[in-house]
C-alpha cells in the first residue's frame, strides 16, 4: 500500500504543496474499521512521572499481512496466545512488560451496558480477553484508541448525562477549516456539552477491564485536516484541538492511563503535545522499516508545525531534543522492526539512539522474522537497557540536523557517570571526541556497553565506526 520508489530518495507527497520521501497512505487502517460548552479543565502539572515503555506492538504482523493477503486482517487466539508466550519469554525479563494493538484490525462495540459504548473488540477478538491472556503470562495490554472516535451508535446516552453519542458530531454551527470536506472518522467536538463526560468515560472503562496504556492516532487530521496522506477532514481548529487534550489529560490522569498521542502537528514546538500528554510521536511511520526510517528519508528535512515533522527518527531526536526533558512527555520515534535492517550495526544504532535520546522500545519484529536472522538479542543488551529504567534523556552535542556534532550524544547517569554515543549515519569512518569538550577534564574509564568490555582509561574516545553503526560508552572515574 505504501510504495517504496526505486530511488535513493524515495519521493513521496506526505503532506499538500510539499514534497518529501516516502509515500504516506494511511497507516492502513481505515475509518470504517470503527464501529456543547466550553469547560475549564483543572489540571496539576503533575503528569510527567513516567519512563518511556518497553513493549511489543503487532504493526509489523498487520502490516504484511495487509500488504501480502489485501483481505481484513484479524489474529487467531491461537497466534494471539503465541505471540503472547514469545514475548513472555524473550523480552519480558529484560523490562518489555506489555504488548500494544494497532490500527489495521475492526475496532468496535457491542454496545452493552458493560462497555458503556466504547470500544470492546480488536478484530475478532473480546479486549477482556486479550487482557485476560496477557496477564496470564505477566504482560499488560496496551490500546490503540482515540477518545474523540465515536464508536458507539448515536443514541447511546453518555453516562452522566442527558447527551447522546450523536449529539456530539459535527453540526452546521461548528466552525472548522474546511466545512465541504467529509470527516474520515467520526470525531467527537470537544467543546459540545457531554463531550468532557465522554472523553472521562472513555479513560474510566479502559482502566475498568485493565488497560492503562493508549495510543491516539490521527491527531493532525482532527486539528489541521491534513497531513494524513490526503484522508478527509474538516478540521476542528487549534481551539478544539487544546480543549480536547485538556480533557484528555485531565482524565487520564484521574484514572493513571498513559496517553501516547500519534501524528500531531507539534504546532508551537509541540507545545500543547508535550505538556499534556505522556508521550508524542515526531516522525513519519515505520512502515517498511530499515536503515530509512532511521536515519535516510528525507535526511536534513524537518518541517514545524506539519506532520510529520521530520521523516526518520534520527532527524527528529536531535530536533526534539532541544524540548524535551524528565518534566515533558516522551519522543517517540514509533515501531521498531530489526529483521528489516541490513546488518547488526544498524540494529544497534537504532536501539542505542531510542535509548539515549529518552524513547521508547517499542519492537514489533514478528518472532519468527528476528529468530530467522539471529537478532533477539539486539532487545536484550541489560547494560544499556539500564538507561530506560533510570528515565535517562541524552542529548545531541548539536541540534542543527546538517552538523556533524548532532551525531554524536551525551548524557550523566544518576550514578554520576557519563554516556557517549558516536553514531555513524554514513559509512564507516574514524570518529573522535575530546571528553574536554564535554566538560570532563579527567581522565575516565571506558567501558564499550556493546561488547561488554572495559576500555581501559583516556580522555578521548578514537573509534572507527562501522557503516551506520554506533560506538557506545559509559565513563566512570
Amino acid at each position: 500500500m505504501k510504495k517504496v520508489l526505486k530511488s535513493f530518495c524515495v519521493i513521496v507527497s506526505l503532506l499538500a504543496g510539499l514534497s518529501s520521501c516516502k509515500k504516506d497512505d494511511g497507516t492502513g487502517w481505515k475509518p470504517d474499521n470503527l464501529g456543547g460548552d466550553k469547560i475549564e479543565t483543572e489540571l496539576d502539572g503533575k503528569i510527567h512521572t513516567y519512563k518511556a515503555p518497553m513493549y511489543w506492538s503487532v504493526y509489523e504482523y498487520c502490516r504484511e499481512a495487509e500488504k501480502n493477503a489485501n483481505v481484513a486482517i484479524d489474529m487467531t487466539e491461537s497466534e494471539w496466545k503465541r505471540m503472547i508466550a514469545w514475548v513472555s519469554e524473550n523480552l519480558l525479563p529484560y523490562g518489555y512488560d506489555m504488548i500494544v494493538t494497532d490500527g489495521f484490525m475492526a475496532m468496535w462495540s457491542d454496545n452493552s451496558e458493560e462497555s458503556k459504548g466504547y470500544m470492546t473488540h480488536y478484530g475478532s477478538n473480546k479486549l477482556t480477553d486479550l487482557v485476560k491472556w496477557c496477564k496470564e503470562k505477566g504482560l499488560k495490554l496496551g490500546i490503540y484508541d482515540n477518545p474523540l472516535w465515536i464508536h458507539g451508535d448515536d443514541s447511546k446516552i453518555i453516562e452522566g448525562t442527558g447527551k447522546t453519542f450523536g449529539s456530539l458530531r459535527y453540526n452546521s454551527s461548528d466552525k472548522v477549516l474546511k466545512p465541504q470536506s467529509e470527516d474520515a472518522f467520526p470525531w467527537a467536538v470537544p467543546s459540545h456539552s457531554g463531550c468532557r463526560e465522554f472523553i472521562d468515560g472513555f479513560f474510566k472503562y479502559y482502566k475498568s477491564i485493565g488497560v492503562e496504556y493508549i495510543r491516539m492516532d490521527f491527531m493532525c487530521l482532527f486539528e489541521t485536516a491534513d497531513g494524513a496522506g490526503g484522508m478527509p477532514g474538516k478540521g476542528y481548529g487549534r481551539e478544539e484541538y487544546e480543549l480536547a487534550l485538556n480533557y484528555i489529560c485531565e482524565s487520564a490522569q484521574k484514572y493513571g492511563v498513559f496517553t501516547s498521542i500519534v501524528m500531531p502537528t507539534l504546532k508551537d514546538n509541540g507545545s500543547l503535545e508535550i505538556s499534556k500528554c505522556n508521550e508524542f510521536r515526531f516522525s513519519a511511520d515505520t512502515f517498511d522499516g530499515g536503515w530509512g526510517h532511521v536515519s535516510d528519508w528525507c535526511r536534513g528535512e524537518f518541517r514545524p508545525g506539519l506532520w510529520p515533522s521530520t521523516n526518520n527518527i534520527f532527524d527528529g531526536y536531535i530536533v526534539w531534543s532541544q524540548y524535551v526533558n524528565k518534566d515533558t512527555a516522551i519522543p517517540d520515534g514509533d515501531f521498531i522492526r530489526l529483521n528489516t535492517m541490513e546488518s547488526e550495526y544498524e540494529c544497534m544504532s537504532e536501539i542505542t539512539l531510542h535509548l539515549m535520546a529518552g524513547g521508547p522500545l517499542q519492537a514489533s519484529d514478528r518472532p519468527e522474522m528476528i529468530e530467522q536472522k539471529g537478532w533477539t538479542w539486539l532487545y536484550q543488551n541489560e547494560e544499556l537497557l539500564a538507561l530506560n529504567k533510570e528515565h535517562f534523556i541524552g542529548k545531541p552535542l548539536s541540534t542543527d540536523i546538517s552538523d556533524p556534532r548532532s551525531s554524536i550524544w551525551f548524557g550523566q547517569r544518576k550514578d554520576g557517570s557519563y554516556m557517549v554515543a558516536l553514531f555513524n549515519r554514513d559509512d564507516e569512518k574514524e570518529m573522535y571526541i575530546d571528553f574536554a569538550s564535554l566538560g570532563i577534564y579527567e581522565e575516565m574509564k571506558i567501558r564499550d556497553l556493546w561488547s561488554h568490555k572495559d576500555e581501559g582509561s583516556g580522555r578521548e574516545i578514537k573509534a572507527i565506526v562501522p557503516r551506520h553503526g554506533v560506538k557506545v560508552v559509559q565513563l566512570t572515574k
